[in-house]
């Protein structure tokens, strides 16, 4: 029996109970176990078998119990499993440590579905794992050739779905495989998906594209391959499309207004100040707007010019009154307005405000 376990600074290193048998009474064993002082707060454990692919012995597991000797604070959980999972199975289960008053991360089925072009008709002679990491630890090497499902298998492509149980990752960023034949041989591994069994989304792609040589007297493949792109899938999308729904809706039930600005014909009337505008309706007032880009003139507001401007606000209804006004900056932004004209698009309606000063 093996435990690796994880910390919020760190994981240990494999854990072997051999030689760490503390007192056995009936049906229970207790191990005494040193972890590095600098792990931080423990949220998960891993606990297995020692591979051994002769070994077709099971261990079942009913209760695990875990104290901390200088707080005191204890964790029980109730696990009644057998290990490995089925004959020649995977040999880990993991879970999270629910210490008081801290929420612990919970246990989440993953679907990874490896695309390929020549693993089955291989699968026998081949040993091959996959550990899975995210920002919340990993899954440690989890046999990919142990319980496939959903297998698919054409001329040159294939693809088998394998499922793995692990306390939540969280985000994806790697998946780390390990390769190793009896014989030599030749795979062809084309991509890795990655997701949680009860989401359709995200979807997360690892992209492999290459062929590996196995060889039997060789050391086992190890290759890093990071996460290529995440498909978010439909909600990503209905949120882009609700966004343009709101956005269109808005758009549908925005009134245009046309500005025309009358500056007077004497000296000293024009301005080079900032003008701005709001106009006030039956139902409703606008928002402020800016009277920057002319229709007419590249330079506004100059004497004896006649400037137009459009905007688009809310419905407004009945226009009554209008408030406009600059800011005062620029040289002589003094500025004699002759008068305002808005015509409401939508009905063809002319409201005319007098200034003359």
């Amino acid at each position: 029996l093996v435990m690796v376990f994880y910390g919020r600074n760190g994981k240990s290193n494999l854990v072997s109970m051999e030689n760490k048998l503390e007192h056995q009474a009936k049906n229970q064993i207790t191990y005494d176990i040193h972890l590095p002082s600098d792990l931080g707060t423990l949220y998960k454990v891993r606990l297995g078998l020692q591979s051994s692919e002769n070994s077709i012995s099971q261990l079942f597991l009913r209760h695990f119990k875990m104290q901390n000797t200088s707080t005191l604070d204890t964790f029980n959980l109730t696990i009644n499993k057998t290990l490995p999972l089925s004959l020649n199975g995977d040999r880990w289960i993991e879970f999270p440590v629910e210490w008081p008053l801290k929420e612990a991360l919970s246990v989440v089925t993953y679907h990874l579905t490896v695309f390929s072009r020549n693993i089955l008709s291989e699968r026998n002679l081949l040993h091959m794992t996959a550990s899975v990491y995210g920002t919340h630890g990993d899954t440690g090497d989890r046999s990919l050739l142990w319980s496939l499902q959903n297998v698919q298998q054409g001329d040159e492509n294939e693809s088998f779905l394998v499922i793995v149980d692990a306390v939540e990752l969280g985000e994806l960023d790697k998946v780390v495989l390990l390769i190793s034949s009896k014989t030599d041989c030749k795979l062809d591994i084309k991509k890795i998906h990655l997701k949680e069994a009860l989401k359709e989304y995200p979807i997360y792609v690892f992209e492999v594209n290459e062929a590996f040589s196995v060889d039997a007297d060789k050391p086992e493949i190890k290759r890093e391959i990071p996460v290529s792109f995440v498909i978010r899938g439909d909600k990503q999308k209905n949120d882009i499309d609700n966004n343009l729904h709101k956005e269109g809706s808005k758009a549908r039930n925005l009134t245009e207004y046309t500005i025309k600005v009358y500056t007077g014909d004497q000296r000293g009337a024009g301005t080079d100040a900032n003008v701005h505008i709001i106009l006030f309706g039956s139902e409703d007032k606008s928002e402020v707007f800016q009277l920057s880009q002319s229709l007419e003139h590249q330079d506004p507001f100059q004497r004896g010019k006649v400037d137009t401007f459009k905007i688009k606000t809310k419905k407004l209804g009945s226009l009554h009154s209008i408030e406009i006004g600059h800011d005062g900056k620029g040289f002589a932004s003094g500025w004699f307005l002759e008068k305002v004209e808005i015509t409401d698009t939508s009905s063809n309606s002319v409201y005319c405000f007098n200034c003359n000063r």
